[in-house]
């Protein structure tokens, strides 16, 4: 199938660049087609974010979004940022001393606690009257690359099994070409990390950093219920080499987002994610937010947060970076749908521009880049630029002090960078004591299983594995003994477990059909020989409203 634009991934970029592109095909009243291939079993199954929403992207994307019932209706209403200082203390900081970039009520936008998921439906429904063709439930598996150009994708197979050979139903992946292909997959995009391998996108830039953030989404009594507060905080339980965040929000309908988000550049092998984001939350300033209500859904995502000094070339010939997948995340913000949705609007523009002059398709699209860094997304990211590496130098309150410096004093401070990869900063596993986790409560806190239960995800079980191995001996030869096999602890879904074979040996176990797509593995594996590929299309996770 042949189209003139091609978008991998319906999240918040690549479906504003469809709008945006049909947008201007009607203006000029010309033909364009524009299809979105997305591998989750429906636009937002897949979308996981906190969130807080800055509508300006878009608010330039459709200046009356109200009146098209978009789904923002909580209006942050109030901020309150902690440290916490154990499991019982914290401190409260004034308002005086947040950094303004963490500020979300007052000034001139209004910010909306939102689900991401429901704000993607309803961009899917904007684009698709618009003429736009969707298709949801196909997994883009490999980039067509011809005289070093980008021509398309291949859409994986449909029931194959495990052995790889075709079952009943057994349906073909097909060629989808394109003019221009815009790769939009997210945080650690399959695709787009094999492009920045292929065409040496990121010479010359830091090395990309990551998150893993996970979030769960509980129904609160309505005496505890107050819509648009929105807190923050760091500190307990992360150690003081251990950076990352939490966040609570008072969402719409009775319901309260709770989260906790930590740097993959953590040392400790023994530490696991998931545990620390279960016991944070028996902190009396979260329980409080929690008690008498109601777990209804969890889900975990990677994060690129290394920010404007990591910033992938986004340009290639046939096709843009876009969203994060490139990385264009404003993490002193904690915010990064507003940037995506502008990386996808400034992409549309770029594209149209040159199809409608004629162009066949192939080109490289250096307009894309003048036009990205005068736009104000690029302006935020460069402003921010220290972030991260001010927090991975320092750590977190001494890092804090030198951006809330360097934002005061309009970013005339030195730019920092952090060289050193996130699975490069592991560190053996005899250099740290084991970790001793409480057990879940199953009131404030549970295990995996049950957590997985919630996020709805589910895979054909036979179907080849899509968690590739490099070596399948390295995980038991060289991993268990030096870092006690951090993949057990690191993937907060209980995919990667070390067992006991027939004769009493260790064995590495993949429960692929565990996988919420969250990429950690592919990021964190400190031998990165785990390599995340797309299972059949449709499957992962399906959150409703996250």
């Amino acid at each position: 199938m042949e189209f003139d634009v091609l978008i991998v991934g319906a999240g918040p970029s690549g479906l504003s660049a469809a709008c945006r592109l049909m947008q201007q095909a009607n203006e000029a009243e010309q033909e364009l087609s524009v299809c979105v291939v997305e591998k989750g079993s429906e636009v937002g199954a897949h979308i996981l974010s906190g969130a807080v929403f800055e509508p300006r992207a878009l608010q330039e994307l459709f200046p009356d979004w109200e009146e098209r019932g978009a789904p923002l209706t909580t209006p942050a209403t109030r901020d309150e940022v902690y440290l916490l200082k154990d499991a019982e203390k914290a401190q409260k900081l004034p308002n005086a001393l947040v950094p303004k970039s963490m500020h979300n009520t007052g000034g001139d936008i209004t910010r909306y606690v939102i689900s991401a998921g429901n704000l993607c439906r309803w961009l899917a429904e904007q684009a698709e009257s618009l003429g736009v063709e969707i298709f949801p439930g196909f997994a883009a598996q490999d980039v067509i690359i011809e005289e070093e150009k980008v021509r398309g994708i291949i859409i994986g197979d449909m029931g194959v099994a495990a052995d790889g050979t075709p079952k009943d139903g057994y349906m073909p992946g097909m060629e989808l070409r394109a003019k221009y292909t815009l790769f939009s997959e997210g945080s650690r995009g399959h695709l787009g990390k094999r492009l920045i391998s292929e065409f040496d996108l990121d010479a010359g830039r830091d090395p990309q950093h990551y998150g893993i953030g996970l979030k769960e989404l509980w129904d609160v009594p309505a005496e505890k219920h107050e819509p648009g507060l929105v807190l923050h905080g760091s500190g307990w339980p992360l150690d003081s080499n251990t950076h990352g965040g939490w966040f609570l929000y008072h969402a719409e309908n009775q319901q309260v987002v709770v989260g906790l988000i930590m740097d993959l550049s953590y040392q400790n092998p023994w530490l696991s994610p998931f545990d620390e984001f279960q016991r944070m939350k028996h902190h009396p300033v979260i329980r409080q937010h929690l008690e008498s209500g109601t777990r209804v859904a969890y889900g975990a995502r990677a994060i690129t947060k290394g920010g404007y000094n990591c910033l992938p070339k986004m340009t290639f010939p046939g096709g843009l970076l876009i969203g994060c997948n490139a990385g264009t995340l404003n993490f002193s913000k904690i915010k990064g749908l507003h940037t995506a949705m502008k990386s996808g609007l400034v992409a549309a523009e770029s594209v149209f521009e040159a199809i409608n002059a004629g162009d066949e398709g192939g080109q490289e699209l250096s307009s894309f880049t003048e036009k990205w860094e005068k736009s104000w997304a690029h302006a935020e990211l460069k402003e921010s630029a220290s972030f991260g590496p001010a927090i991975h130098k320092y750590g977190t309150v001494v890092g804090g002090a030198y951006n809330f410096a360097d934002q005061l004093l309009g970013g005339k401070l030195p730019t920092l960078h952090d060289t050193t990869t996130d699975h490069g900063a592991l560190k053996p596993a005899d250099q740290f004591d084991k970790i001793d986790y409480p057990k879940p409560d199953g009131k404030l806190s549970f295990d995996k299983p049950s957590s997985v239960f919630l996020s709805n995800t589910n895979h054909e079980e036979d179907q080849p594995c899509h968690l590739r191995l490099k070596d399948p001996e390295l995980p038991i030869r060289d991993n268990l003994p030096k870092y006690a096999e951090p993949a057990q602890r690191y993937c907060p879904a209980g995919v990667y477990e070390v067992v006991e074979d027939d004769e009493g040996n260790p064995k590495f176990q993949i429960n692929f059909q565990n996988c919420v797509h969250c990429k950690t593995c592919d990021i964190k594996d400190p031998a990165q020989n785990i390599t995340w590929v797309a299972p059949e299309g449709g499957g992962g996770p399906n959150y409703p409203n996250m």
